[in-house]
């Protein structure tokens, strides 16, 4: 497939970043290269900021925030430039999308029929919540010679680190609610996938934003993410990525003790009850554990099956799997691409290789593909143990594990055998048992016969999977701070 004159338009000038709406290299004239993760070849090269290029752009958001237009902006203004830029993206969709499945990897279909509009949703449904953030008056001890009430005031200047599995849908479930909010953002995509992001950015110039609301950084974590997670400059720190990086940023955080959200690693199970819809929870079971290659943070990489019902779900979820068209993410029919990165293939593959040397059972995949590009073949494992790697560790990669329970008490002590609490999904019939369930999971979401993340939906996790909430309401309050007024009549 060849692509659009547009994305070519894009590849073939150097991308820069957006700094106080200029589009500016690293001032070192550093540069990194991104990698077409399909045949591992040179895709585009782009700045690679250091602590020097922050600091400029946190200035920029700084100023736009107390001093520039923003400061002034209402909320009818801020919403109608968010559903603007949900216009722009739209109307840019063959771009962005093509330009997604290049630098990521996943397939063309999904990134144009998923990815992309669901990104242009984002902003259209965080333009409503930009004239309803509110306060309340509050009823206290004098009536006759008191008056309170409360206030949201934007938090101030936000930096903000996107991952690479799903690049332009988390820049825009960042980017959305701070802005509805009256913030101004300093957004750093994720070294391996940072097109999108940058050509997000001149969308939103191109819809309106003011200089310096909306930043976009690019780089390397240990570089230019460090620099962000701990600027004193910066008054909150939304991450999305692994625990153990959400960790240093928690650590980072620390100097001027800025606000942090994080949305952090999962080891999500999918559990099929004796009683369940087996067609509808096999396709479940799959499409949970095997999206995006796997690459998802509520991936469901530990199915459990009652044991009346585990051998078909063994069988349904491995044929699904061998089945899977693997190739690369921009040739029309491919069903599953690459990983992101040959590190990323190769920590999934020693995952693998190290759970068959432990005793797992393979019932598809297993073995290493040798071709160009980060490809990890579909895999189903079984005879998996409690103590096993494979069974404990986020995969982040077209790996499934499938265990067999015998009641429900069986089934809550397994599931919730994890640091991680991120979400989980159920299939049964029996809505009690459902409800039951539900309640005795350690998870911020629980899906009941079939997955949904729609944006009005907040979403975050328990235990070492995050801290806060995105999306919804809960999302742009995220982005708000209360203050308290008290007038003496």
């Amino acid at each position: 497939m060849t692509h659009s004159r547009a994305t070519a338009r894009f590849l073939d000038r150097e991308p820069t970043m957006l700094i106080n709406g200029e589009w500016l290299p690293a001032r070192d004239g550093q540069r990194l290269t991104t990698v077409d993760p399909a045949s591992g070849t040179p895709l585009a090269e782009v700045p690679s900021a250091g602590p020097a290029d922050v600091d400029a752009v946190v200035t920029a958001a700084r100023t736009a925030l107390e001093r520039g237009a923003w400061s002034s902006t209402s909320g009818s203004q801020r919403s109608r430039l968010l559903w603007r830029l949900a216009e722009l993206i739209d109307e840019n969709l063959e771009e962005l999308a093509e330009l997604e499945t290049l630098d990521n990897g996943k397939p063309i279909e999904v990134s144009r029929t998923a990815d992309v509009p669901s990104s242009a949703e984002t902003f259209r449904y965080m333009a409503g919540w930009a004239t309803k953030i509110e306060g309340r008056t509050l009823p206290i001890g004098e009536p006759s010679r008191l008056v309170a009430y409360t206030r949201r005031e934007p938090i101030g200047v936000v930096g903000q680190i996107v991952p690479w599995n799903f690049p332009l849908l988390m820049a825009a479930w960042k980017l959305a609610p701070a802005l509805a909010a009256g913030c101004t953002a300093v957004l750093k995509p994720a070294e391996q996938t940072p097109l999108t992001a940058l050509r997000l950015g001149e969308l939103a110039s191109e819809a309106g934003i003011p200089d310096g609301v909306v930043n976009i950084v690019t780089g390397y974590g240990t570089t230019a993410g460090a620099a962000i997670a701990e600027h004193p400059g910066i008054d909150k720190v939304a991450f999305t990525g692994s625990t153990e990086v959400g960790k240093s940023i928690i650590r980072a955080a620390t100097g001027n003790l800025k606000k942090v959200t994080l949305e952090l690693g999962g080891k999500s199970p999918s559990i099929v009850l004796a009683d369940a819809d087996l067609a509808r929870a096999g396709a479940g079971a799959f499409r949970g554990a095997f999206a995006n290659a796997g690459q998802v943070c509520t991936a469901g990489s530990r199915i459990y099956a009652h044991a009346s019902v585990f051998d078909q779900v063994v069988e349904d979820v491995t044929t699904r799997a061998s089945q899977l068209k693997v190739g690369p993410g921009i040739l029309p029919g491919s069903e599953m691409g690459p990983l992101v990165s040959r590190a990323q293939r190769d920590h999934v593959q020693g995952l693998v290789d190290r759970g068959l040397a432990e005793g797992a059972s393979a019932t598809t995949g297993g073995t290493r593909r040798d071709e160009p590009g980060y490809f990890v073949e579909p895999t189903v494992l079984t005879n998996v143990t409690r103590s096993m790697e494979i069974l404990r560790e986020e995969i982040f990669g077209p790996v499934a594990t499938v265990s067999r329970f015998d009641d429900l008490d069986d089934l809550v002590e397994q599931a919730n055998d994890t640091i991680y609490g991120l979400a989980a999904e159920i299939w049964t019939q029996d809505i009690s048992k459902a409800h039951y369930v539900a309640g005795k999971l350690k998870a911020g979401t629980v899906w009941i016969n079939g997955r949904s993340m729609d944006i009005a939906l907040p979403f975050g996790g328990f235990k070492q999977s995050g801290w806060g909430r995105e999306k919804g309401e809960e999302g742009v309050k995220a982005y708000t701070e209360t203050k308290t007024v008290v007038v003496t009549l």
